[in-house]
């Protein structure tokens, strides 16, 4: 079932790991078939150096393991509810990678002090709140969901295509799980960039508005022109 689903989410997984953006099993990937209202995802826990295809695990929108010989990922609940609320999004990763996670235990947003950022966000990358206690004793990953979501009242998932959890660290999405992996690593980047920026200039402005829009716009816009016509 979905086979060239799992193979996707396999390597996309993997990419993570050449990357650079996973620490021992800190990380997964996942990607949905819209089609089959299904989602397929890393088993939690499982040695990267040690997965396979075949190890990949399907769950279908309500969390509900439809095949698989592990467990999935712990934060499969997370995943599920942002599927179910960002109907554009085909992909999903989760890393600890380090610039990224440093701002989200700051819980600090990334300001786009640069074209860099421009080119793959349109604006600050958000931060969420702390979940309550209450929130992390009833239902921890599906919560975290939900604090996303909240953070998004105003905001666009396909121009903002990640977020900070305060405390926690970087959830990044995409059109497919290999896009979701791209927009970790242009996260991972500009995190570290904003950070030395901030440490060379600590009264540094935000890009100015136009310049963001440009550079954004020129890449995603309805006139896009970046790169090569299909």
């Amino acid at each position: 079932m979905l086979d060239r689903l799992k193979r996707e989410v396999y390597e996309a997984n993997i990419a993570l790991v050449k990357s650079g953006l996973v620490t021992l099993t800190w990380g997964n990937v996942s990607g949905i078939s819209r089609a089959d209202g299904k989602i397929v995802i890393k088993p939690s826990g499982v040695d990267y150096e040690k997965l396979t295809v075949a190890d990949m695990v399907i769950v279908d929108l309500n969390g509900n393991v439809v095949e698989g010989k592990y467990l999935p990922s712990s934060d499969t609940p997370t995943h599920v509810l942002l599927y179910n609320v960002f109907q554009t999004i085909g992909g999903i990763a989760h890393t600890h990678s380090t610039s990224a996670t440093m701002f989200a235990q700051a819980c600090r947003e990334i300001p786009c002090l640069g074209t860099t950022h421009a080119d793959h966000f349109n604006g600050p990358v958000p931060v969420t709140r702390f979940l309550t206690e209450a929130e992390v004793n009833d239902d921890y990953e599906s919560n975290t969901g939900k604090i996303i979501v909240e953070r998004f009242t105003s905001l666009n998932a396909a121009s903002t295509p990640s977020v900070l959890v305060a405390g926690h660290a970087p959830f990044s999405w995409g059109r497919d799980a290999s896009e979701s992996v791209k927009n970790a690593i242009a996260l991972e980047n500009i995190a570290q960039m904003a950070f030395g920026t901030l440490q060379l200039n600590p009264g540094i402005s935000e890009l100015p508005r136009y310049i963001l829009e440009k550079h954004f716009n020129r890449k995603h816009g309805p006139k896009a022109y970046y790169g090569q016509k299909k």
